[in-house]
């Protein structure tokens, strides 16, 4: 399930196919502006990061003119998941620092104890340049007492509830509309 990119993936694809893809770059560049300050792995990431996303604009935004009303409303629709996701992943760093500060735990402790072994990588997973494995996040659940909705994102790609919603029209089964309505809200 993708429901977070992976931005140093993202980065070894060498290039960004989607207005969703797109839109979570811009974040995450946002992300590794802060920690490119003191680090040279995030600077370089950026960098990389930044190339990838004047691409795109090039490929897919070459002039306003030549931009029609289906990629404008792509890139709203883009635009107001991938702020959802960062929002989510903004409140879970938060939830995660406190914890740790309440349990006298560093960063690089946490690493330790979900058997990662990076400073780096650590810091990727709690500021949401890469996602959490979810047994990590059960980990964090278990140690910390944390409410799982707090560390696992609830929601879908768009493309995965359109193939969901069609499957149910398909098997025509009335009882499965209501979870049809459950999912899209």
């Amino acid at each position: 399930m993708k429901t977070q990119i992976d931005i140093e993936k993202l980065v070894e694809s060498g290039i960004i196919n989607s207005e969703l893809d797109y839109e979570r770059a811009m974040i995450a560049d946002r992300k590794l502006r802060l920690l490119a300050k003191t680090s040279s792995h995030f600077r370089n990431l950026r960098i990389k990061l930044r190339d990838l996303i004047e691409d795109y604009e090039k490929r897919v935004w070459p002039n306003e003119e030549a931009v029609g009303q289906e990629l404008i409303e792509q890139s709203d629709q883009a635009e107001i998941i991938a702020e959802k996701e960062r929002v989510f992943l903004e409140k879970r760093k938060n939830i995660i620092q406190r914890k740790l500060k309440d349990f006298n735990l560093t960063q690089a402790e946490l690493g330790l104890l979900l058997g990662h072994k990076s400073k780096t990588h650590m810091s990727e997973l709690i500021n949401g340049i890469k996602p959490f494995t979810l047994q990590d996040l059960v980990i964090i659940n278990l140690l910390f007492k944390i409410d799982i909705d707090l560390l696992v994102p609830k929601y879908l790609p768009v493309e995965k509830l359109d193939k969901i919603s069609a499957t149910i029209t398909a098997l025509n089964k009335p009882k499965l509309n209501k979870a049809r309505l459950q999912l899209c809200a």
